[in-house]
């Protein structure tokens, strides 16, 4: 969890409805197959973002629900995206049933994995976990 980053409450106004949520069965496809609901979405939204913005969303997508799929979840278990959007922001959450928190890795220039988080650290305005009743969910916001 980026604790630099983190804030306890919330830094815009609330959506105004329930968010947008799909839910992706644990595969390779997923993190894909999240990134294009997530472009469909925020194509479509009242205030569509500008292409650079767009790109960083649907990279924290794919980094989210990869880490998702490959250590939070079993066979035949799932991920749910949600998507909340405001004036102000693009929020992402990633929900598996693991309670297992995320963590950062040490850069390493030796390893082809580890870096997700780091990403999203760069591209988000903050992020953190949330627990929940079974599991957990990993958000990001970016700012508009």
């Amino acid at each position: 969890m980026n604790e630099r980053r983190q804030a306890p409450a919330p830094c815009c106004a609330p959506p105004s409805g329930p968010p947008a949520q799909a839910v992706f069965p644990k595969s390779i496809e997923a993190p894909a197959q999240a990134r294009a609901y997530v472009r469909d979405l925020l194509t479509h939204d009242d205030a569509p973002l500008d292409d650079e913005r767009l790109d960083d969303v649907l990279l924290i997508v794919s980094e989210l629900v990869t880490n998702a799929y490959r250590y939070g979840t079993e066979p035949e278990e799932s991920v749910l995206v949600a998507v909340l959007t405001t004036a102000e922001r693009v929020r992402v959450e990633v929900h598996d049933p693991r309670r297992t928190r995320p963590h950062m890795r040490n850069e390493s220039g030796e390893r082809a994995r580890g870096r997700g988080l780091h990403i999203v650290d760069s591209l988000a305005a903050r992020w953190g976990t949330d627990d929940r009743p079974f599991g957990k969910a990993v958000w990001a916001e970016v700012k508009r």
